[in-house]
């Protein structure tokens, strides 16, 4: 089909704006890139611009030597892993049974869950409830409060609505029960919106900051995100961290920072790619119904 000149005139500045939006996204990426494999003298002249100048690990070196980055890595991993699990579970258990029209009260609970939406309980309540839980200076301060967020509980649940009525009652006709149906129908067809939903809940984790930073007070327990908040706003690193000023004046603060926020960002680069072809088909058939 032959577009019009106005259509491939629309189509190009689409495409434009498009790039445009990309490339804003990308190049600061490429510049942190740049600094963190760049030389000191290089960084302090400012040549150093999309490619390394110099290229050196020795800004990945000291990170890992004089800051404590790969244990925050690992609290990382664990907030984020366990906490995907935690997510999908308790967002599969009040999806699901809200999907089916046997259920008693399943509008009622899906306006009360949207109401949430809407108006929250405020950051004073919601502390003062976790201190009284006991969970202060636990990960369960993290996970509880985003154990199930109503936007993706919502997705999940117009998903399982736009499953065929046709197949439960195939189902049934064979003799399968609930768990069963579940186990083998609903799961195996639900992969690309579990693993869009999965994206969603791990990004929001990976990056969890505010959280930690009002409910965990032991600073061993800190992810990524907050060391590298606390490494980027640091006047110095060799005072704030265990990096000996001769060292720090040889690979430079920038380096060293740009280093921090790289170990933050490409756990999330290696996984997306992975994630990417589910992504737009769980959320569109997840967000339209009919």
């Amino acid at each position: 089909m032959r577009h019009s000149r106005g259509e491939r005139l629309f189509y190009s500045i689409n495409y434009g704006l498009l790039a445009l939006a990309a490339l804003t996204c990308l190049l600061p990426l490429v510049n942190i890139m740049a600094v963190s494999f760049s030389g000191s003298e290089a960084i302090l002249s400012g040549q150093v611009y999309w490619r390394p100048v110099d290229f050196t690990f020795r800004s990945y070196r000291l990170l890992l030597e004089g800051t404590r980055i790969m244990q925050s890595l690992q609290n990382s991993l664990l907030i984020t892993v366990f906490g995907i699990a935690l997510c999908m579970l308790f967002t599969f258990l009040a999806a699901y049974p809200l999907s089916r029209k046997a259920f008693y009260g399943r509008k009622f609970f899906t306006l009360a869950i949207v109401f949430t939406m809407i108006f929250s309980s405020g950051v004073i309540p919601q502390y003062l409830l976790i201190k009284s839980l006991g969970l202060i200076d636990s990960y369960w301060s993290v996970w509880l409060p985003a154990m199930i967020s109503a936007y993706n509980m919502l997705i999940m649940k117009n998903y399982f609505e736009n499953l065929p009525d046709e197949l439960e009652e195939a189902a049934r006709i064979d003799g399968a029960g609930e768990f069963r149906f579940i186990r083998n129908i609903v799961l195996p067809l639900s992969v690309p919106m579990m693993a869009t939903l999965a994206l969603f809940y791990g990004v929001a984790l990976w990056n969890t900051f505010m959280t930690l930073l009002m409910y965990v007070n032991d600073t061993t327990k800190f992810n990524l995100a907050v060391l590298v908040q606390q490494m980027v706003r640091s006047q110095s690193l060799a005072q704030d961290f265990a990096i000996r000023p001769e060292e720090i004046q040889m690979a430079t603060p920038e380096g060293v920072k740009s280093a921090g926020v790289m170990v933050m960002i490409i756990p999330l680069l290696l996984v997306y790619p992975f994630v990417q072809k589910y992504f737009v088909k769980g959320v569109m058939i997840g967000a339209i119904k009919g």
